[in-house]
């Protein structure tokens, strides 16, 4: 018989194992789901390695990829701003070339048409000269984009009559606007503005140029006016306007809209706008522009008001100058340059000897027994002469007081100084004979 007591307690240890069994049992499932959770955690580690490493690899391989291709990008870079540097020093350099026999062929046209001729002829000769000009005025288009780019040209500020720059837009351009049945009315108060004239005027020159080619019907309207510190000019048209979409467009090189009337073929080369950003620009002046389609069109330039500086006038006698028995030094190397300018001056009743050695300009003076009167002298001339060189060396035996105009188509700075450190006028080619005529005239007057 089992003693209860004894029943008792082998219960009491009975129970007591299952809880030391349970408790071990749960101790050993904790343990196995530890490990399994860190070998779960060991594999994802492994994995995520992996991929790191392929990532870094694809960054890494996509950062030398890209620095390549900046590599490529600078050496594109530089090769285009070589090829930019070496097409404005070849423009340059060029211009002289390029701009001397167009030089001769003006002077030979004007001489031409100074000559007895008949109704024809004359019309011809005129024919030709006008052909020249257009030709004259494409290349210095194109030579003033270059050097624009370039940042050559370089702005001389000062104070200037806003109606001389008006009156010489108003004398080459009411004639074209009248042929086409237009009204050209230019309204310009007594105003002086700070800016440069020569600029300026080629500013307004496209401006109103595009305004007569734009424009079929109605007019344009040039006007100025003052405005607080400022002044403001406006080139108005009743032409066919611009649409929204080409505002942008119509600087743009050698883009031409649409010609009123639908035609294209008078509507030029498309450089006169693309000229006038680049002139606005380079002056810091501000350009505006609003238009209508099919109702016209107002290009506003914004510039500041100056103060006029003393003026002399150049121009006042010297187209109607008598030179008569005037003696002229002309040195130019170029042979046909210089035979066309010695045609021309004869023409004008001077007397010319020409030539670039300075001994042997002496030696003909001595033969005409007297000293010249003026020098019109070519900057470049051969064996590394200069015309300042043949100004100094005429002035030292026939006096410094020999008025001298030095002629160039290079635009340099230093022949600049040069000229105005020897008390020479300058003049660039190509040289337009009344201009020429009248420069001679002025400086006759002062000797």
């Amino acid at each position: 018989m089992i003693d209860p007591q004894r029943e008792t307690e082998m219960a009491i240890k009975i129970a007591k194992l299952e809880r030391i069994n349970a408790a071990l049992m749960a101790h050993v499932e904790r343990a196995t789901d530890q490990r399994g959770n860190a070998f779960a955690l060991f594999q994802t580690a492994i994995l995520l390695e992996a991929q790191v490493r392929s990532r870094t690899e694809e960054l890494t391989n996509l950062m030398h990829s890209l620095e390549q291709s900046n590599q490529a990008l600078r050496a594109a870079k530089d090769e285009a701003e070589m090829a930019n540097r070496s097409k404005t020093r070849f423009l340059a350099a060029a211009s002289h070339d390029l701009l001397q026999p167009l030089n001769a062929s003006r002077l030979s046209a004007s001489a031409l048409v100074d000559l007895a001729l008949g109704p024809e002829a004359r019309a011809i000769a005129s024919q030709v000269e006008r052909g020249l000009e257009t030709i004259e005025s494409l290349i210095k288009t194109l030579l003033d984009i270059s050097k624009l780019d370039a940042g050559i040209v370089r702005p001389v500020k000062k104070g200037v009559r806003l109606r001389d720059i008006f009156a010489g837009i108003d004398a080459s351009y009411y004639a074209l606007a009248m042929e086409k049945g237009l009204r050209f009315v230019v309204r310009c108060p007594n105003i002086v503005i700070d800016t440069d004239a020569a600029l300026v005027q080629r500013i307004l020159q496209n401006l109103v140029s595009n305004a007569i080619r734009y424009t079929e019907k109605g007019g344009i309207l040039l006007a100025g006016r003052s405005q607080g510190n400022h002044c403001v000019i406006d080139v108005i048209d009743t032409g066919c306007g611009i649409q929204d979409h080409e505002r942008d467009l119509i600087f743009e090189e050698f883009y031409r809209g649409n010609v009123g009337g639908g035609s294209r073929r008078d509507a030029g080369l498309g450089l006169g706008l693309s000229i006038v950003r680049r002139m606005v620009s380079a002056l810091h002046h501000e350009l505006e522009v609003h238009s209508r389609p099919q109702h016209g069109s107002r290009f506003r330039l914004r510039l500041p008001l100056g103060v006029e500086e003393p003026h002399i006038d150049k121009t006042s006698d010297g187209a109607l100058a008598n030179f008569t028995g005037v003696l002229v030094i002309v040195a130019e190397n170029d042979r046909a340059t210089s035979e066309a300018l010695t045609r021309l001056l004869r023409t004008w009743g001077m007397t010319v000897i020409a030539g670039c050695d300075p001994r042997e300009i002496e030696t003909q003076l001595e033969h005409a027994g007297r000293r010249a009167d003026l020098l019109l002298v070519d900057y470049h001339l051969d064996d590394h002469l200069t015309g300042i060189d043949i100004v100094r060396a005429c002035r030292l035996t026939g006096g410094t007081d020999i008025p001298a105009i030095v002629m160039t188509a290079d635009h340099s700075p230093l022949i600049e100084v040069a000229a105005a450190g020897n008390r020479c006028q300058l003049s660039h080619k190509p040289v337009k004979p009344a201009n020429l005529r009248c420069l001679i005239g002025h400086l006759l007057s002062l000797s």
